[in-house]
């Protein structure tokens, strides 16, 4: 948005936009450092550092290592009553890198709290940037909700990428699981009838998943991938390993479809003799409250900027993707709306949306993102209707 675009805007929302586009550049470089810098949930030490050093520069004040967690912080400006939260995630995924574009969520995010920063004393806000390790599958943001984060927050934002632009999240509620198998390994020609055969436990297990199909509820998923199969074809092998997600619309129906696939799991030891554990890899992830309010006002701001969410809905199931943000949602009023790189069928988790998540359209994203999110704290803290 250039200078003489703003003029219709309000005096706060302009000062606000003004400094999303003089800071674009920042925030650009910002991006692609991330992003040529992945790091993994929970060891995301330059990425939280990174993010400690650029809102420190602009004023903020920063807790490194907050609620002792050592790559999540939290930065701070402004004492107003009024408290908006921004998340910025910034882990990546193994062997895909930022294929998922937290490098462009927290640049937005970032963006967003340096431009309410300059607004903060006039408009009564307390600007709070949050930075959340390990939102794929680590449940980051609800280890951190279990020692008292985002308490008290009047809104909580954050803005994801995705193929297109959706508004509202839709996520599945989650769960994450470690699967292992322990059995006997034995030479696989010499002496077979000593071994206990923990790859066979992992196929009786994904058989019995294949026909449970049949009996799921619509719009569950279960899905997952074996990670250790064995380490020779003549060794029967005595250890496999596998991470298996649980999904449905809410806590509730996630736990009872649960039961089912942790029974197929069974069903794999019972039939070879080996031992199972199943090991949850985090808490699991709720289904979103949305708060519809700010929502419609983030929508309306988002237009303005150029954003469009007329995309077809089978363009936009990028919605349904499951986030611990989910959590945060149940306990304050929350929105994580999705902005498009306008690449369908690129999306998410592919090597392509990787390469798309830097160059002017993630560029672009970052913009209207942090301005879009500035714009709707300013309106939904001062009671705006949309």
């Amino acid at each position: 948005m250039h200078a003489n675009e703003l003029t219709h805007l309000p005096a706060l929302h302009r000062q606000a936009a003004t400094v999303v586009a003089q800071r674009l550049d920042e925030l650009v470089s910002f991006s692609e450092l991330l992003h040529a810098n992945p790091e993994l949930g929970w060891d995301e030490h330059r990425a939280a550092e990174w993010t400690a050093q650029l809102l420190e520069c602009s004023g903020f004040t920063v807790e490194r290592g907050y609620l002792g967690f050592p790559t999540a912080i939290r930065a701070v400006y402004g004492t107003g009553a009024k408290r908006v939260g921004l998340m910025a995630e910034y882990d990546a995924l193994p062997g895909l890198g930022h294929a998922c574009g937290h490098n462009i969520i927290s640049a937005t995010s970032v963006g967003a709290a340096l431009a309410l920063a300059e607004v903060a004393d006039a408009a009564g806000l307390s600007v709070e940037l949050y930075g959340t390790p390990a939102e794929e599958g680590g449940g980051g943001k609800i280890e951190m909700l279990k020692r008292g984060a985002f308490a008290g927050l009047d809104l909580a934002m954050m803005a994801h990428p995705g193929p297109v632009d959706s508004a509202e999240a839709n996520p599945y509620a989650v769960a994450h699981h470690h699967i292992e198998y322990r059995g006997h390994s034995a030479h696989a020609a010499a002496y077979p009838e000593q071994g206990v055969n923990a790859n066979d436990a992992f196929i009786v297990a994904q058989v019995a998943l294949g026909l449970l199909r049949q009996q799921l509820p619509a719009g569950t998923r279960v899905h997952g991938i074996q990670t250790n199969g064995g380490q020779a074809p003549n060794a029967i092998p005595g250890k496999t390993e596998g991470r298996w997600y649980v999904r449905a619309e809410n806590l509730e129906e996630l736990e009872r479809l649960d039961q089912k696939v942790r029974r197929c799991f069974e069903a794999g030891a019972h039939a070879t003799g080996a031992k199972l554990a199943v090991t949850p890899e985090s808490e699991p992830y709720s289904e979103f409250r949305t708060e519809h309010r700010a929502l419609e006002i983030y929508r309306s701001h988002a237009i303005a900027l150029g954003r469009n969410f007329d995309a077809p809905a089978e363009h936009a199931t990028m919605n349904r993707a499951s986030t611990d943000m989910g959590n945060v949602s149940q306990v304050v009023p929350a929105i994580h709306p999705y902005i498009g790189l306008n690449c369908y069928p690129v999306s998410n988790h592919q090597p392509a949306f990787e390469a798309r998540c830097v160059g002017p359209a993630a560029n672009q994203a970052i913009h209207d993102g942090a301005a879009a999110l500035a714009a709707t704290a300013l309106d939904y803290l001062a009671g705006v209707n949309p």
